[in-house]
């Protein structure tokens, strides 16, 4: 009943409308209408010879570099879940470490052997099976045998090259094989597998495991990631809607021009509107399976890129269905709306356009209104984000998105209004602002992509400036005693003196540091509420704290004294003459070893850490070794510290391959004073692919659109290098079009971007902070993007100045 009340309504609103147009003395429009003039523009498309077919092209280049880029953005799920699931499939870590895994036919050892090769990360396992049916990692159809081993093709390539001379002989083992593709995080991964037959497992590395894999271990961000990863997709996926809605209007003063020609032969005004949408629609469509082209041709030679240490698999790249079909329908529907929204202040006449002969005054309060909006849904949540709280991430986006498009609403009025009251100047400014005056709506929008992109990147940048000090942590490190540590067991005085002198003898070091590293705790109290024990030579303690008089048998304490109690705040450290207990933690039953009694020398002395130590050593007892035997400290370890010559860039790899020689599950650190969590890190490395993928794609395009707006004017062109004006002052013309429009962009870029970037920090309850380098620099490399594609122009430039462009049929 109630269906067919409203289908009755809308019968009376359709005859309704239809009696007004004839009362108008119009025909009613029916969808059959639409279709028909809709097809009539694409026979204008088609059949207009080779101008109609390069404007379609045009247009079909700009909007395929759009539609491509979509896809892309559509795949960004599937290649994390993809990568995410592949590295969890090879995960070798126990489920328990507290159940000790038996020995079977299956069952096989595993040693972790991760290293670093100038700055990439190698992912290396050393594996031994304890019996005839080994388990196997994802990639390999085998194990390898001892001294063999499996190799990524990447690595495989290095190897096999002068540069990898000495990652070669850091591993060590023969490549007898190749892993496949389920075994590595992306095409470009360096791993390999290395067969052993000497691994003990213990309790960390190596270990034995009867199972491989696990789920994908996916955390979630926090609200204050969220917004991050909110912020960051649209920055990166506004600019390109921006440019597939100016890609849709090319050849606009061309396009009029027919559109008056049809007037002329009896079309009525929203026929001619209909007929432009056609034309349009054909173009997107055309753009469309051209950038379906670019995705699947690109798709198969993602696999070569790397970026950031990042590559994907083409398997990988799999747009979300649902994103894919939302793109593939919204293109052309996006066409036929722009067009149509473009037309709606043009009037078409049968001997002329409207918008030749002068522009209606642009209307400031819907611009203004579209940032109004977005800050009204955004200034809610200011404050109201906090760890655990939920994110409202439609409206968060929806804020952005109107804020962002405010800035490029507001970029024609800004145009319209500030080069339309120009006068006077040199003959170029005069021709470059005669110009736009004519047509300011076509100059912003070939640099409302810049614009919204700067805008965009400053608010991210100043979200990342404020988040950064939240998910950067002080390692308490720091290089000015070492710049890498290698950590040990302690297995003798001898041994340690062995390796220090090797470490010594490696090329690239220019000093070392070694000592002895334990803890003490009073007895009867919990093994990890004590003080380091540092045991060191007196040169080598002269380095780490103030070892005045230092002589065999001396011992000094750092610390306070005052405050040892760990629950307030204080610090475990024993006063001379008393006893402390040397004994830790079982590792094995996880139980309190047999206590280890030492008495502190009522000689000790209190001291102060040298400056800047090479450790995070905020209170201990230090002592040389006759003091204090290293091999009764129940978790002795021996620590080397080394410093790098900074002339030799091989320094670390030679370091890092002494330590493969002491061990090859040896772990090597270079010390950093300050670490990122790896999700900030990730995500940030995501913006700054996006970002050079975003500058390439509006580099491109606003190519496209100069070389269509100079064919347009290829006629005016030569004419005026006829009458006799200078090739000199109409390439210095295109250079002042340019440079007005991206001056007034980019002075609107940094005010939008500072709204949202100010909006943004008070809602993560950040202080506010303005990174003004980074805002010139971002608005430097948007100036030179767009200084590289005007003098990419100039050559079109000088061809359509011959005499011959008068020619005309």
């Amino acid at each position: 009943m109630k269906n067919s009340m409203l289908r009755r309504i809308r019968t009376q609103h359709r005859q309704l409308d239809n009696r007004r147009a004839a009362a108008r003395g119009e025909t009613p429009v029916t969808p059959a209408d639409w279709v028909r003039d809709l097809a009539f523009g694409v026979r204008f498309a088609v059949s207009g010879g080779r101008e109609g077919w390069t404007r379609t092209l045009l247009t079909a280049v700009g909007v395929g570099l759009g539609v491509a880029l979509l896809l892309v953005a559509a795949a960004v799920p599937a290649i994390l879940n993809a990568r995410g699931d592949r590295g969890a499939a090879r995960d070798d870590s126990p489920s328990s470490y507290s159940v000790a895994v038996r020995p079977t036919a299956e069952t096989i050892v595993t040693g972790r052997a991760d290293t670093t090769y100038r700055g990439q990360d190698v992912y290396g396992r050393l594996v031994q099976p304890d019996g005839d049916r080994p388990l196997l990692p994802p990639g390999l159809h085998e194990l390898p045998a001892p001294g063999e081993m499996f190799v990524s093709p990447e690595l495989g390539k290095l190897l096999a090259s002068p540069e990898g001379a000495l990652l070669k002989e850091r591993l060590g083992h023969k490549v007898s094989g190749t892993i496949g593709e389920a075994g590595l995080l992306g095409p470009r991964e360096l791993a390999y597998y290395a067969g052993a037959d000497n691994l003990v497992p213990d309790d960390e590395n190596p270990i034995r495991t009867d199972d491989i894999g696990g789920p994908n271990p996916s955390e979630a961000l926090g609200p204050f990631l969220t917004l991050l990863v909110i912020i960051t997709f649209v920055v990166l996926l506004m600019p390109v809607a921006v440019l597939i809605a100016t890609a849709v209007r090319f050849g606009g003063e061309r396009r009029d021009r027919r559109l008056a020609a049809l007037r002329l032969v009896g079309a009525d005004p929203h026929m001619t509107r209909r007929i432009a949408a056609g034309e349009a629609l054909f173009s997107a469509l055309i753009g469309l399976a051209v950038g379906l082209g670019l995705f699947v041709g690109g798709r198969q030679l993602i696999g070569t890129v790397e970026l950031w240490r990042i590559s994907v698999f083409a398997s990988d790249v799999s747009p979300s269905p649902l994103l894919a079909a939302l793109i593939v329908a919204g293109v052309p529907v996006t066409a036929v709306a722009v067009t149509l929204f473009a037309l709606r202040t043009v009037s078409i006449e049968p001997l002329g356009v409207v918008r030749n002969t002068g522009t209606a005054r642009r209307r400031l309060w819907w611009r203004l209104m579209l940032p109004v909006v977005g800050v009204s849904l955004l200034s809610p949540m200011i404050g109201g984000l906090s760890p655990g709280a939920p994110v409202n991430e439609p409206r968060i986006a929806a804020g952005a998105v109107l804020l962002l498009m405010g800035v490029t609403a507001l970029l024609p009025w800004a145009m319209a209004t500030v080069v339309g009251r120009m006068r006077g100047g040199p003959l170029p400014l005069q021709l470059a602002t005669r110009r736009i005056q004519m047509d300011s709506g076509a100059s912003a929008r070939m640099f409302n992509g810049i614009t919204v992109a700067v805008a965009g990147a400053i608010a991210v940048q100043m979200l990342f400036s404020g988040l950064e000090s939240r998910y950067t942590q002080d390692t308490g490190f720091s290089p000015l005693r070492g710049e890498m540590r290698i950590s040990r067991d302690y297995t003798g005085a001898a041994q340690q003196k062995k390796d220090t002198a090797a470490l010594r003898a490696t090329p690239g070091v220019a000093s070392t540091l070694t000592y002895t590293l334990g803890h003490a705790h009073g007895p009867g109290t919990p093994s990890d509420a004590g003080a380091f024990v540092i045991v060191g030579d007196c040169a080598a303690l002269g380095q780490i704290v103030e070892a005045s008089g230092c002589r065999p048998g001396s011992v000094y304490l750092a610390g306070d004294l005052a405050n040892q109690d760990p629950l307030t705040g204080g610090a475990y450290l024993p006063a001379p003459g008393t006893q402390v207990d040397l004994s830790t933690q079982d590792k094995t039953s996880r139980k309190p070893g047999a206590p280890k009694l030492w008495t502190v020398p009522a000689a000790a002395r209190l001291t102060a850490l040298v400056p800047d130590p090479a450790g995070s050593f905020h209170t201990g007892i230090f002592a040389t070794p006759e003091a204090i035997d290293a091999g009764a400290l129940g978790d002795a370890g021996t620590e080397l510290l080394a410093k790098l010559d900074p002339a030799d860039r091989d320094a670390a790899e030679q370091v890092r391959n002494t330590a493969a020689r002491m061990d090859p599950l040896q772990s090597v650190q270079y010390y950093e004073e300050t670490v990122a969590a790896p999700q900030f890190t990730n995500i940030k490395r995501g913006l700054f692919i996006g970002t050079t993928v975003v500058l390439l794609l509006i580099g491109a395009s606003m190519l496209v659109t100069v070389l269509e707006q100079l064919r347009e004017r290829r006629k005016l062109l030569s004419a005026l290098v006829a009458f006799g004006t200078r090739r000199s002052t109409l390439g210095l013309s295109v250079l002042w079009q340019t440079a007005l429009p991206v001056t007034l962009g980019l002075a609107l870029a940094v005010v939008g971007g500072l709204g949202l970037g100010v909006i943004l920090l008070k809602m993560a309850v950040l202080p506010l902070a303005v990174d003004w380098a980074g805002i010139a620099w971002m608005t430097g490399i948007s100036s030179g993007v767009v200084l590289l594609v005007t003098l990419l122009s100039l050559p079109p430039l000088w061809r359509m100045m011959r005499p011959d462009g008068l020619r005309t049929e």
